[in-house]
Parts: structure tokens; sequence; C-alpha cells
């Protein structure tokens, strides 16, 4: 099959031959944080060098939502359909009320200030769980050069108590992250020492238990090429990664199933469309799409 690395009759299976690599939309910066709005059809996702939220619709084409954006990354929809998302700049988690007011759900830690929230996932049970590495305070280029003030860490927040607690502190760079269909899994991605020799490219895996503890954590997939960035889940618990050559679709043993090769970069990726069976692909300066034959979990 052109456009795919098939690496076994699953995920053939997954693929369709006679469906496109299609741009919806070019002349970007930096894509990342895409998240699908089925009720209002739309997708939304970050230019993040360009500091703005980007709203993008099958029959609109991408406009801008929101700039200033406080160069915006990571976002989610919550269990009430808000919009939930990581500011760089402003180094916190922000959501967007269905009034379109903004409210800020965490900034500070002990009284130290986030680093530069980056990717985000919400949980049935409400709670809010988000990546807090220091790449958007690395750089005036995704959010201006600023002192981190905490380690790495991965962030629990029950957003009807203002509460903020630690999931996980032992990563060099949390990046990406997603529940398995029944949330029992947490898979983060680890992209620390992005320049070294031996750079982390590994997704990890966690338990969750029933009061939301993380357990485990064990090196579960490594991608090559590139990182794993942005990832996703399927309603068959399948794992689809950003890389360097496009999408690689991961079994929950930990196989390689195929790739969907593109012709740049990709960092984040989202299912959504009909049926959520369309696969929203942030390719660097270009937003792509292609229908699969999966649908992904999305929540709500």
């Amino acid at each position: 099959m052109n456009g795919f690395d098939i690496c076994g009759d699953r995920f053939r299976a997954m693929v369709l031959p006679n469906a496109p690599l299609e741009t919806l939309a070019d002349g970007f910066r930096w894509l990342e944080g895409p998240v699908w709005f089925a009720d209002h059809n739309c997708l939304y996702v970050s230019d993040l060098p360009n500091d703005r939220i980007l709203r993008w619709s099958e029959g609109g084409g991408a406009s801008v939502f929101r700039h200033p954006s406080g160069f915006a990354n990571g976002h989610a929809r919550d269990m009430q359909g808000r919009l939930i998302g990581c500011s760089h700049h402003n180094r916190c988690v922000l959501r967007t009320e269905l009034d379109g007011t903004v409210t800020k759900l965490a900034s500070h830690y002990r009284g130290k200030r986030l680093n530069s929230p980056n990717d985000i996932v919400c949980r049935s049970d409400g709670s809010i769980w988000f990546s807090d590495p220091p790449y958007g305070i690395n750089t005036d280029y995704e959010g201006g050069k600023q002192m981190p003030e905490l380690p790495p860490t991965l962030y629990r927040l029950d957003p009807a108590t203002g509460e903020l607690t630690i999931a996980a502190d032992d990563f060099e760079g949390p990046n990406g992250l997603a529940f398995s269909p029944d949330e029992r899994i947490l898979y983060v991605a680890e992209t620390g020492r992005q320049f070294d020799v031996e750079p982390r490219q590994y997704i990890r895996r966690f338990q969750v238990d029933e009061d939301g503890r993380l357990s485990g954590g064990t090196r579960f997939h490594k991608i090559e090429p590139g990182f794993a960035d942005g990832i996703r889940v399927d309603e068959k618990g399948n794992i689809w990664s950003s890389a360097a050559d496009g999408v690689h679709c991961i079994a929950p043993d930990g196989k390689l199933l195929g790739k969907i090769l593109t012709p740049s970069v990709i960092s984040n990726l989202a299912f959504g469309g009909r049926n959520r069976c369309r696969l929203f692909l942030c390719a660097s300066q270009r937003l792509m799409a292609i229908f699969t034959n999966v649908r992904g979990c999305v929540r709500p």
C-alpha cells in the first residue's frame, strides 16, 4: 500500500487504500494540540510560535479562534464540553467556559510557578492530567525564555477543589499523554534530552488505580525515528503516536503494527470527523488528515 508501512494484517485492516492523505490547510509555523468538537463539527489546533489557536471546519477552512493565546499548546475537552488548554507563556492551564470567558485552573505548585504545561487529557471522573516540561520557556520561539522553578512533572488536577497533585515526577521531559479506553492505563511520552546522544524516545505505561494513583511507568515502546510527542488511543486500545516519518500505530502489547507515512514530521494528532474515524495530523507547517478504518477513543 502506497503511503503505509504495513507490519501485519491487523494494521492492514485499519487503513484504507483508497483514502488519501489530505492537506486541509498550510502556511503555519508549527501546529500542536488538536482537539475535535463533534457538536460544533470543528477542530481546534494551536499554531504555537504564532501565538494563536485556530478553528478548522470542513466548510469554513482555518480561521483564528484566539490571538494572542499565551502560546497555547495542548488541548482537551472536559466532561462538560469545555475547552481545556495549556499556555506556555503564561505557564498555566486554562478553561474556556461555555460563554467564552476564560478561567485559570492551575499556575503554581506549592508556591512555585509551573514550567510550561505542554499536553493535557481529561478523565471521566472530572480530573485533568497534564505534562509540565520546560520546553516552552527554553526559547523565545514557543513562549519566551523564563527560568523554570520546578522539575519536569506529570500533574493531576481536581477542578472541583483546585487541588493539584503530582502524579509522577521521574521524567526528564513528559510530553503527550492518553488514557486507554477503560482508563486503567495512562500512556505518557518521554522526550527529555532531545538533543543528546541518547535521546529519550519512549512511550511509558502506567497503571491507574481506582483513586487515580499511578504505578508502574515502564518503557512501553520506543519510537524510531524521531520522538513520541502527541499520542492518541483508538477504541480497540491501540496507541497512535507522532513520529519523524509519520504516525506509528502500536498494539496494547507494545508491538508496532504499522505506520502512516507523511512528508513531514508529525507533532500531534487527534481522531475526529464522521464517526471519529478521521485522523487529523499536525504535520509541521500543515494541517493534514486521513480517514481510517478504526474509530478513536474520544471523551466526551
